[in-house]
C-alpha cells in the first residue's frame, strides 16, 4: 500500500492530504465535544425529570444524537477545516511556489478531490445505512423523553387500498381513539358500501380497529341495505396509529427498505406526507456531494494570500456555511409546502453553490 501511494502520489498530495484529513478530523472533534456541551445543557431538565440512566443517555440518545449530526455537518465541518488549512498554507507562502512551478490549479485540487472523495464515501454510506439504525435510537428516546407529539390529529384522509378509503374527524393518540369514522368501497366508481362509526380504538394487543356504535350501509345497483349496530365489532383495516402521528423525525429513522414501502403505500393513501419522504430518500443520496462542491469554495476563496491572516477567508467560509443551511431548508419548503418535485427540489442546493463553486474557480489564482 505504501509503495502504491509513493508511485501515484507526489509528496505535495501526501503533504495537502495530510493537512486536509487531520484539520478536517480535528474540526470534526471540536465540533463534537461542543454539539454534546449545548445538548446536554438544554435538555438536563429533561434528564433529570425523567429520572434517566447515564447508560441511557449515553447509549441511546447520543449514541444517535453524535453520528446523526456529525454527519449531517461533515460537509460544513470539511469546508470550514478546507479554508483553515488552506489559507493558512496561503498566509506561509506555501501555495505560489506550488503555481509557479508550472503546475495548474486543476492539478493543485487534485489532493483535495481525493480526500473529498475518502469523506463522501463514508457520508454516502453513512446517510443510506448507518444513520437510519443510530437515529432510531435518538428518535425512541426524543419521543419518550422530550415527546413534543399533539395527541390529537384532525380530518384524516386515507387510502387504504384502490377500493377502499375512509375519514377519521379526530384522533386521539393518547388512547389511540378516533371519532366519527367512515369507511367507503367502491368498484370503479361506483360506491359498494359505506360504514359509518362514532368511534374506533386500536387493540394493540389484537393489533385490529373496533368499531363502536356504527351504521353498515350495503349497496348493490338499486338495492340498498342500512344495519344499525350499536355494539362493537372488530376489524381488521391497513392502517396502524402510527399512521396518525406527526413526527418530524419520523423519517430520518427509517432504514431505506422501510422508507421505500412507507413511500408507496403514501402514493397510495394520499395523505400529504409522500413529498416529505420522498426528500427525506432523495437528501440521503445528493447531500453527500456537497463534499465536492463545498470543498471546491473552500479552495477558491482562501488559496489567495490577503492581509489579515486566515480571518478574512475564515468569516466568508462562516457566512457561506449558514447561507448553505438556509438554502437546503428552503430546498424542503420548497417541496413540502411549494409543490416541487423532491427530486428537484433536493439538488437546489448543490447545484446553486456548484455554480458558485465554479464562479470562484475562475477568479481564483493561477
Amino acid at each position: 500500500m505504501s509503495a502504491f501511494i509513493n508511485k501515484h502520489l507526489k509528496v505535495i498530495d501526501r503533504y495537502i492530504i495530510k493537512k486536509y484529513l487531520s484539520t478536517f478530523t480535528f474540526t470534526l472533534a471540536v465540533f463534537s465535544v461542543v454539539m454534546v456541551v449545548f445538548d446536554i445543557s438544554e435538555h438536563l431538565d429533561n434528564f433529570l425529570k425523567k429520572e434517566t440512566t447515564l447508560h441511557e443517555i449515553a447509549f441511546k440518545y447520543y449514541a444517535g444524537f453524535i453520528p446523526f449530526y456529525l454527519n449531517y455537518l461533515s460537509p460544513l465541518i470539511n469546508f470550514l477545516a478546507v479554508i483553515l488549512f488552506t489559507a493558512k498554507m496561503a498566509n506561509q507562502t506555501e501555495i505560489v511556489p506550488i503555481l509557479s512551478s508550472k503546475a495548474s490549479f486543476t492539478r493543485f485540487l487534485r489532493p483535495y478531490f481525493i480526500s473529498a472523495s475518502l469523506l463522501f464515501i463514508v457520508s454516502f454510506f453513512a446517510n443510506v445505512y448507518l444513520i437510519p439504525y443510530t437515529n432510531r435510537l435518538k428518535v425512541d428516546f426524543e419521543n419518550t423523553h422530550f415527546s413534543d407529539v399533539d395527541p390529537t390529529k384532525s380530518e384524516v384522509h386515507m387510502q387504504l387500498d384502490k377500493h377502499t378509503f375512509v375519514f377519521v374527524k379526530s384522533y386521539d393518540n393518547t388512547i389511540k381513539t378516533g371519532y366519527q369514522f367512515i369507511l367507503e368501497k367502491f368498484t370503479g366508481d361506483v360506491m359498494t358500501q359505506k360504514i359509518v362509526a362514532q368511534s374506533i380504538a386500536y387493540d394493540s394487543v389484537k393489533r385490529i380497529w373496533t368499531l363502536r356504535t356504527f351504521s353498515d350501509r350495503k349497496i348493490n345497483g338499486l338495492k340498498e341495505t342500512m344495519v344499525w349496530h350499536g355494539i362493537t365489532k372488530d376489524t381488521t383495516l391497513d392502517m396502524r396509529p402510527e399512521d396518525f402521528e406527526v413526527r418530524d423525525n419520523q423519517y430520518s429513522s427509517m432504514p431505506m427498505k422501510t422508507l421505500n414501502i412507507n413511500i408507496e403505500k403514501a402514493k397510495l393513501r394520499g395523505t400529504g406526507e409522500l413529498l416529505d419522504m420522498q426528500f427525506e430518500k432523495y437528501h440521503r443520496f445528493v447531500y453527500p456531494f456537497s463534499t465536492y462542491v463545498l470543498t471546491l469554495i473552500g479552495v477558491s476563496i482562501s488559496s489567495r494570500k490577503v492581509r489579515g491572516g486566515v480571518g478574512l477567508p475564515l468569516g466568508i467560509g462562516i457566512l457561506l456555511c449558514f447561507t448553505y443551511i438556509i438554502v437546503e431548508r428552503f430546498a424542503l419548503v420548497f417541496s413540502v409546502k411549494g409543490g416541487m418535485p423532491a427530486l428537484i427540489s433536493v439538488f437546489i442546493p448543490n447545484v446553486s453553490f456548484g455554480l458558485l463553486g465554479y464562479y470562484l474557480l475562475i477568479k481564483a489564482p493561477k
